[in-house]
């Protein structure tokens, strides 16, 4: 997994931009045509990758699923049998904890399925593995503060999933042998319709519970045409996101035993 990370890391905004850049000076008295046109790309890919209303408008192709409503959350037992939690990263080696604890992400995945959890009494299973292979899994940090911040009790943990996919597929192992096909399913908005496709590929039936939503208005001065770092962090997590879910219907399908 390491070296799947490097690659993406120096593919991606802003490390691939940057390396467009740096190549583009490199080569300005050899081939300047080519290395302006490259400056002028790597410029505007980090101008337009730091925008608010980049994201604004990029998410609003992505986040397909409405969100629920509040009246929804107790009637959810009627549709559904199971709560699902997808892991959304961890951070690492902050001494104020003294231990692993979700990311921001994540705790805004936990938070708003600990509400549904205690609206519609639906038992949880959380999903997510090992961060580069080390324990504890991201399903187990993801319990403990369930339990210790909300008050939630998990009934299941998947702690070896790496990606959507196995998060699916390592959850339908789990629920279906308990007769579970109908789940809560809880991510963030622009990654549902990914996580909903991945699960509905091993026959589950999926009430979408996005959260977490970054197509709405963004509220900034001059509508959000200032950059931001913010902006860039959120950018390139679309961008691999719509990367991804091209790439999940070119390269999965469903088991067979699902078809």
């Amino acid at each position: 997994m390491t070296w799947r990370y490097i690659i993406k890391q120096l593919a991606f905004p802003p490390s691939g931009l940057l390396l467009l850049l740096i190549l583009s000076v490199a080569l300005r008295k050899r081939w300047p045509k080519t290395a302006a046109t490259g400056f002028f790309i790597a410029i505007a890919g980090l101008y337009l990758m730091s925008l608010p209303i980049t994201v604004e408008y990029a998410a609003s192709h992505l986040e397909t699923e409405a969100a629920l409503s509040i009246e929804q959350w107790s009637t959810l037992p009627q549709h559904a049998e199971a709560i699902v939690v997808l892991g959304g990263g961890r951070e690492t080696n902050d001494p104020a904890w003294q231990g692993e604890q979700p990311s921001l992400m994540a705790m805004q995945r936990l938070r708003y399925a600990a509400r549904l959890a205690k609206a519609s009494n639906l038992p949880v299973l959380v999903s997510g593995g090992l961060h580069f292979g080390q324990p504890p899994s991201e399903a187990q940090i993801m319990a403990d503060s369930l339990a210790q911040d909300f008050g939630v009790t998990t009934r299941w943990l998947e702690g070896n999933s790496r990606t959507t996919w196995e998060n699916a597929e390592f959850s339908a192992k789990i629920l279906q042998a308990q007769g579970i096909k109908r789940i809560v399913l809880v991510t963030n908005a622009w990654h549902m319709p990914r996580s909903r496709w991945s699960f509905e590929q091993f026959g589950f039936e999926i009430i979408s519970a996005p959260v977490g939503f970054l197509s709405r208005a963004n509220g900034r001065p001059l509508n959000g045409w200032l950059p931001e770092s913010k902006a860039m962090w959120q950018n390139t997590t679309l961008l691999n996101e719509a990367i991804g879910a091209t790439l999940y219907s070119l390269f999965y399908s469903a088991p067979e035993s699902n078809k």
